[in-house]
Protein backbone atom coordinates (compact mmCIF):
# COMPACT_ATOMS: atom_id res chain seq x y z
CA UNK A 1 0.00 0.00 0.00
CA UNK A 2 1.48 3.28 -1.02
CA UNK A 3 -0.85 5.49 0.75
CA UNK A 4 2.58 7.87 1.58
CA UNK A 5 3.03 9.01 -1.69
CA UNK A 6 -0.52 10.27 -1.79
CA UNK A 7 -1.52 11.59 1.50
CA UNK A 8 2.16 12.72 2.42
CA UNK A 9 4.54 12.08 5.29
CA UNK A 10 2.50 13.54 7.80
CA UNK A 11 -0.61 11.71 7.41
CA UNK A 12 1.40 8.73 6.89
CA UNK A 13 3.63 9.40 10.56
CA UNK A 14 0.53 9.55 12.29
CA UNK A 15 -0.60 5.83 10.56
CA UNK A 16 2.62 4.53 12.08
CA UNK A 17 1.91 5.88 15.35
CA UNK A 18 -1.25 3.82 15.70
CA UNK A 19 0.34 1.08 17.89
CA UNK A 20 1.13 3.68 20.51
CA UNK A 21 -1.71 5.59 20.22
CA UNK A 22 -3.84 5.67 23.25
CA UNK A 23 -5.37 8.86 24.19
CA UNK A 24 -9.47 8.91 23.35
CA UNK A 25 -9.47 5.28 22.29
CA UNK A 26 -11.85 3.57 23.19
CA UNK A 27 -11.28 -0.36 22.47
CA UNK A 28 -14.41 -2.63 21.68
CA UNK A 29 -12.70 -6.12 20.53
CA UNK A 30 -15.99 -8.14 20.40
CA UNK A 31 -15.87 -9.42 16.66
CA UNK A 32 -19.62 -8.67 16.00
CA UNK A 33 -19.30 -6.82 12.87
CA UNK A 34 -22.24 -7.59 11.31
CA UNK A 35 -24.61 -4.20 10.70
CA UNK A 36 -28.20 -3.17 9.21
CA UNK A 37 -27.91 -0.53 7.53
CA UNK A 38 -30.61 2.05 6.32
CA UNK A 39 -29.49 2.04 2.49
CA UNK A 40 -29.50 5.69 2.67
CA UNK A 41 -26.21 6.51 2.45
CA UNK A 42 -23.80 4.42 0.21
CA UNK A 43 -20.57 3.92 1.96
CA UNK A 44 -17.23 2.94 1.36
CA UNK A 45 -14.19 2.91 3.63
CA UNK A 46 -10.72 3.82 2.93
CA UNK A 47 -7.57 1.49 1.79
CA UNK A 48 -4.77 2.96 3.82
CA UNK A 49 -6.44 3.48 7.16
CA UNK A 50 -6.73 -0.25 7.55
CA UNK A 51 -3.71 -1.57 5.83
CA UNK A 52 -2.35 -3.24 8.49
CA UNK A 53 -5.21 -5.60 7.86
CA UNK A 54 -4.50 -8.06 5.00
CA UNK A 55 -6.56 -7.14 2.14
CA UNK A 56 -8.42 -10.41 1.89
CA UNK A 57 -9.64 -10.36 5.60
CA UNK A 58 -10.40 -6.29 5.17
CA UNK A 59 -12.53 -7.59 2.06
CA UNK A 60 -14.72 -9.96 4.52
CA UNK A 61 -14.94 -7.34 7.51
CA UNK A 62 -16.66 -4.74 4.88
CA UNK A 63 -19.16 -7.72 3.84
CA UNK A 64 -19.59 -8.52 7.62
CA UNK A 65 -20.42 -4.82 8.00
CA UNK A 66 -22.24 -4.29 4.78
CA UNK A 67 -19.84 -2.24 3.21
CA UNK A 68 -20.46 -2.25 -0.38
CA UNK A 69 -17.11 -0.46 -1.78
CA UNK A 70 -13.54 0.82 -0.84
CA UNK A 71 -12.17 3.89 -1.81
CA UNK A 72 -7.77 4.34 -2.75
CA UNK A 73 -7.14 1.21 -4.67
CA UNK A 74 -5.53 0.39 -7.84
CA UNK A 75 -5.52 -2.20 -10.65
CA UNK A 76 -3.78 -4.68 -8.62
CA UNK A 77 -6.24 -4.38 -6.03
CA UNK A 78 -9.30 -5.07 -8.17
CA UNK A 79 -9.34 -8.58 -8.71
CA UNK A 80 -9.47 -9.13 -5.54
CA UNK A 81 -12.20 -7.01 -4.39
CA UNK A 82 -14.01 -8.30 -7.36
CA UNK A 83 -14.44 -11.67 -5.58
CA UNK A 84 -15.57 -10.20 -2.46
CA UNK A 85 -18.42 -7.64 -4.38
CA UNK A 86 -16.46 -4.75 -3.11
CA UNK A 87 -16.42 -2.04 -5.65
CA UNK A 88 -13.90 0.58 -6.23
CA UNK A 89 -15.71 3.99 -5.01
CA UNK A 90 -12.53 6.08 -5.47
CA UNK A 91 -10.01 5.07 -7.39
CA UNK A 92 -5.99 5.48 -7.60
CA UNK A 93 -2.99 4.56 -9.94
CA UNK A 94 -2.30 8.20 -11.73
CA UNK A 95 -0.23 10.86 -11.23
CA UNK A 96 2.84 11.95 -8.82
CA UNK A 97 1.20 12.58 -5.63
CA UNK A 98 -0.24 15.14 -3.29
CA UNK A 99 2.52 17.72 -3.88
CA UNK A 100 3.29 17.16 -7.61
CA UNK A 101 0.32 18.24 -9.51
CA UNK A 102 -1.83 19.71 -11.96
CA UNK A 103 -0.90 23.49 -11.59
CA UNK A 104 2.98 22.64 -12.22
CA UNK A 105 3.27 22.60 -16.38
CA UNK A 106 6.13 21.24 -16.20
CA UNK A 107 4.83 18.01 -14.73
CA UNK A 108 1.42 18.47 -18.15
CA UNK A 109 3.38 16.18 -20.40
CA UNK A 110 4.28 13.02 -17.88
CA UNK A 111 0.35 13.65 -16.08
CA UNK A 112 -1.05 13.16 -19.38
CA UNK A 113 -0.02 10.49 -20.44
CA UNK A 114 -0.22 8.69 -16.90
CA UNK A 115 -3.86 9.57 -16.37
CA UNK A 116 -4.47 8.44 -20.58
CA UNK A 117 -2.66 5.19 -19.53
CA UNK A 118 -5.19 4.47 -16.31
CA UNK A 119 -8.50 6.53 -17.42
CA UNK A 120 -9.33 2.96 -19.35
CA UNK A 121 -8.59 0.75 -17.02
CA UNK A 122 -10.83 2.36 -14.27
CA UNK A 123 -13.63 2.09 -17.05
CA UNK A 124 -12.53 -1.46 -18.22
CA UNK A 125 -12.70 -2.45 -14.56
CA UNK A 126 -16.53 -0.95 -14.75
CA UNK A 127 -15.50 1.97 -12.17
CA UNK A 128 -16.13 5.84 -12.75
CA UNK A 129 -13.95 7.60 -10.02
CA UNK A 130 -10.26 8.56 -10.45
CA UNK A 131 -8.56 10.61 -8.18
CA UNK A 132 -5.84 13.65 -8.96
CA UNK A 133 -4.14 16.30 -6.98
CA UNK A 134 -3.80 20.08 -7.72
CA UNK A 135 0.31 19.68 -5.96
CA UNK A 136 1.75 22.34 -3.95
CA UNK A 137 2.03 26.10 -4.41
CA UNK A 138 6.14 26.24 -4.26
CA UNK A 139 5.82 30.01 -4.50
CA UNK A 140 3.37 29.77 -7.18
CA UNK A 141 0.16 32.54 -6.89
CA UNK A 142 -2.82 30.70 -6.40
CA UNK A 143 -4.47 32.39 -9.78
CA UNK A 144 -1.37 30.96 -12.33
CA UNK A 145 -2.42 27.82 -10.41
CA UNK A 146 -5.71 27.35 -11.51
CA UNK A 147 -4.78 28.43 -14.80
CA UNK A 148 -2.42 26.18 -15.21
CA UNK A 149 -4.25 23.23 -14.02
CA UNK A 150 -6.88 24.24 -16.72
CA UNK A 151 -4.55 23.98 -19.44
CA UNK A 152 -2.79 20.41 -18.29
CA UNK A 153 -6.67 18.94 -17.00
CA UNK A 154 -8.17 20.04 -20.35
CA UNK A 155 -5.98 17.91 -22.28
CA UNK A 156 -7.34 14.28 -20.46
CA UNK A 157 -11.15 15.06 -19.80
CA UNK A 158 -12.27 14.23 -23.52
CA UNK A 159 -10.76 10.73 -23.10
CA UNK A 160 -12.54 11.11 -19.38
CA UNK A 161 -15.48 11.58 -20.67
CA UNK A 162 -15.47 8.73 -23.72
CA UNK A 163 -14.89 6.57 -20.75
CA UNK A 164 -17.42 7.42 -18.81
CA UNK A 165 -14.94 8.50 -16.10
CA UNK A 166 -14.54 11.41 -12.92
CA UNK A 167 -11.69 12.82 -12.47
CA UNK A 168 -12.16 13.98 -9.30
CA UNK A 169 -9.62 16.58 -7.36
CA UNK A 170 -9.20 16.49 -3.90
CA UNK A 171 -9.44 19.79 -1.71
CA UNK A 172 -6.76 19.02 1.28
CA UNK A 173 -5.80 21.08 4.69
CA UNK A 174 -2.81 22.94 3.71
CA UNK A 175 -2.54 24.26 7.77
CA UNK A 176 -1.91 20.85 9.38
CA UNK A 177 -1.66 18.07 7.11
CA UNK A 178 -0.22 19.06 3.34
CA UNK A 179 1.49 22.31 4.05
CA UNK A 180 1.42 24.32 1.17
CA UNK A 181 -1.23 22.27 -1.14
CA UNK A 182 -2.64 24.77 -3.16
CA UNK A 183 -6.44 23.40 -3.49
CA UNK A 184 -6.94 23.79 0.07
CA UNK A 185 -10.91 25.85 -0.13
CA UNK A 186 -13.43 25.29 -1.59
CA UNK A 187 -14.22 28.33 -3.66
CA UNK A 188 -10.50 27.47 -5.11
CA UNK A 189 -12.09 23.82 -6.41
CA UNK A 190 -15.32 25.36 -7.38
CA UNK A 191 -13.58 28.06 -9.64
CA UNK A 192 -11.61 25.35 -11.27
CA UNK A 193 -14.21 23.19 -12.06
CA UNK A 194 -16.62 26.44 -13.65
CA UNK A 195 -13.44 27.24 -16.16
CA UNK A 196 -13.18 23.32 -17.23
CA UNK A 197 -16.97 22.95 -17.43
CA UNK A 198 -17.09 19.21 -17.50
CA UNK A 199 -19.13 17.01 -15.83
CA UNK A 200 -16.43 14.51 -16.13
CA UNK A 201 -14.53 17.12 -13.28
CA UNK A 202 -15.48 17.15 -9.79
CA UNK A 203 -13.93 18.15 -6.59
CA UNK A 204 -13.49 15.47 -3.70
CA UNK A 205 -14.92 17.14 -1.20
CA UNK A 206 -12.91 16.16 2.56
CA UNK A 207 -14.78 16.92 5.49
CA UNK A 208 -12.03 16.88 7.96
CA UNK A 209 -9.76 18.87 5.95
CA UNK A 210 -12.60 21.61 4.96
CA UNK A 211 -13.11 21.64 8.50
CA UNK A 212 -9.79 22.69 9.44
CA UNK A 213 -9.48 25.34 6.55
CA UNK A 214 -13.25 26.99 6.36
CA UNK A 215 -15.68 25.18 8.51
CA UNK A 216 -19.23 26.08 7.78
CA UNK A 217 -19.41 22.21 6.57
CA UNK A 218 -22.62 21.97 5.53
CA UNK A 219 -23.81 25.56 4.08
CA UNK A 220 -20.69 24.82 1.64
CA UNK A 221 -22.41 21.54 0.98
CA UNK A 222 -25.69 22.87 0.47
CA UNK A 223 -24.60 25.88 -1.53
CA UNK A 224 -21.33 24.33 -4.10
CA UNK A 225 -22.84 20.26 -3.98
CA UNK A 226 -23.52 20.40 -7.82
CA UNK A 227 -19.01 20.26 -7.99
CA UNK A 228 -18.85 17.68 -5.21
CA UNK A 229 -18.80 14.41 -6.96
CA UNK A 230 -17.50 12.26 -3.44
CA UNK A 231 -16.85 12.49 0.28
CA UNK A 232 -14.23 11.65 2.94
CA UNK A 233 -15.15 11.25 6.64
CA UNK A 234 -12.19 11.90 9.42
CA UNK A 235 -12.89 13.39 12.98
CA UNK A 236 -11.18 17.13 13.29
CA UNK A 237 -8.92 17.38 15.67
CA UNK A 238 -6.86 14.60 14.62
CA UNK A 239 -8.60 12.68 11.70
CA UNK A 240 -9.44 10.06 14.29
CA UNK A 241 -13.03 8.15 15.13
CA UNK A 242 -16.31 10.61 13.84
CA UNK A 243 -17.92 10.12 18.00
CA UNK A 244 -18.24 12.57 20.32
CA UNK A 245 -14.13 12.69 20.89
CA UNK A 246 -14.13 15.24 17.79
CA UNK A 247 -15.67 18.49 17.09
CA UNK A 248 -17.99 17.46 14.07
CA UNK A 249 -21.56 16.13 14.47
CA UNK A 250 -21.68 13.85 11.73
CA UNK A 251 -25.22 12.97 11.22
CA UNK A 252 -26.84 16.65 10.53
CA UNK A 253 -24.01 16.41 8.04
CA UNK A 254 -24.89 13.25 6.29
CA UNK A 255 -28.61 14.56 6.04
CA UNK A 256 -27.35 17.39 4.47
CA UNK A 257 -25.94 15.49 1.73
CA UNK A 258 -28.59 13.30 1.20
CA UNK A 259 -31.03 16.55 0.78
CA UNK A 260 -28.68 17.91 -2.12
CA UNK A 261 -29.86 14.38 -3.77
CA UNK A 262 -26.27 13.05 -4.03
CA UNK A 263 -25.93 9.51 -4.90
CA UNK A 264 -22.52 9.05 -4.87
CA UNK A 265 -20.03 6.86 -2.13
CA UNK A 266 -19.29 8.47 1.25
CA UNK A 267 -15.71 7.22 2.29
CA UNK A 268 -14.80 6.82 5.88
CA UNK A 269 -10.33 8.08 6.05
CA UNK A 270 -10.15 8.37 9.87
CA UNK A 271 -7.34 6.53 11.87
CA UNK A 272 -8.58 4.35 13.75
CA UNK A 273 -7.21 4.00 17.81
CA UNK A 274 -9.29 1.23 18.69
CA UNK A 275 -7.85 -1.69 19.67
CA UNK A 276 -10.10 -3.22 17.13
CA UNK A 277 -9.90 -1.13 14.39
CA UNK A 278 -12.91 -2.57 12.32
CA UNK A 279 -14.99 -2.19 15.40
CA UNK A 280 -14.26 1.42 15.45
CA UNK A 281 -15.14 1.44 11.58
CA UNK A 282 -18.67 -0.01 12.19
CA UNK A 283 -19.53 2.72 14.61
CA UNK A 284 -18.39 5.48 12.20
CA UNK A 285 -20.52 3.74 9.37
CA UNK A 286 -23.62 3.41 12.32
CA UNK A 287 -23.52 7.39 13.12
CA UNK A 288 -23.19 8.15 9.13
CA UNK A 289 -26.04 5.62 8.58
CA UNK A 290 -28.96 8.42 8.76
Amino acid sequence: MKRRKFIGASAAASLGLLATKTVGATPRPDGNYKSELKGNINHSACRWCYSRIPMEEFLKNLNDLGIKAMDLTGPEDWPLMKKYNIHASMCWGAGLGIEKGWNDPKLHKELIADYLRVIPLVAEAGYKNLICFSGNRNGMNDLVGLENCVTGLQQILPTAKEHGVVIQMELLNSKVDHKDYMCDHTLWGVELCRRLGSENFKLLYDIYHMQIMEGDVIRNIREYHPYFGHYHTGGNPGRHEINETQELYYPAIMKAILETGYKGYVAQEFIPTWEDPIAALKEGITICDV
